[in-house]
């Protein structure tokens, strides 16, 4: 009597599988269209804030010049140029490279010394922006030694190969 209350497993067959799978696939493509819709939004914002830092780093130019002013406004385009190509690179490549960003970071870091000057900040700041350059230098050495993994090389797809194979073969031995 015990055995009829117990519930009974019935293993998904190869049809509940497939539109198991078939919707998530359709979600997962969904809002990947959507992120890198995100993204290329990102990037014409981001060029047409480009093309308006360009616009007033021309007119900085006229006299009187403020060399000060220009720097910071040069160091400021090339930020921008360099979250830009971290952008396509995401677009690209689906992925967010390191020693992009750690240049962006470095770039930012330099920039803010530079458009405040040295000789006015006090110096337990200047002592943790040195650190703080350190540590991001540490990482673009770092980067070089770390393997490759989006060039072709998905450990994850390669441990899911593995385990649909072990499925197949437990699945062939059973006669199932």
């Amino acid at each position: 009597m015990q055995d009829s209350m117990k519930p009974t497993f019935t293993p998904l067959n190869d049809s509940d599988r497939w539109s198991a799978n078939f919707s998530r696939n359709h979600v997962v493509k969904a809002l990947e269209t959507v992120q890198d819709l995100i993204v290329v939004s990102l990037c014409i914002g981001l060029f047409c804030v480009m093309v308006i830092q360009l616009r007033a780093m021309f007119i900085s130019l006229f006299p009187p010049l403020h060399f000060h002013e220009v720097t910071a406004d040069i160091l400021f385009l090339l930020i921008l140029v360099e979250l830009f190509r971290l952008l396509i690179i995401y677009l690209q490549e689906q992925r967010i490279s390191i020693g992009v960003a750690v240049e962006v970071a470095i770039v930012s870091v330099l920039r803010e010394v530079l458009v405040r000057g040295i000789l006015e900040v006090h110096w337990t700041q200047v002592l943790a922006t040195c650190s703080f350059l350190m540590a991001l230098a540490f990482l673009l050495i770092v980067r070089v030694w770390l393997p490759p993994t989006f060039k072709g090389i998905d450990p994850e797809k390669r441990f899911s190969v593995q385990h649909h194979e072990k499925e197949f073969e437990s699945v062939s031995l059973n006669g199932h």
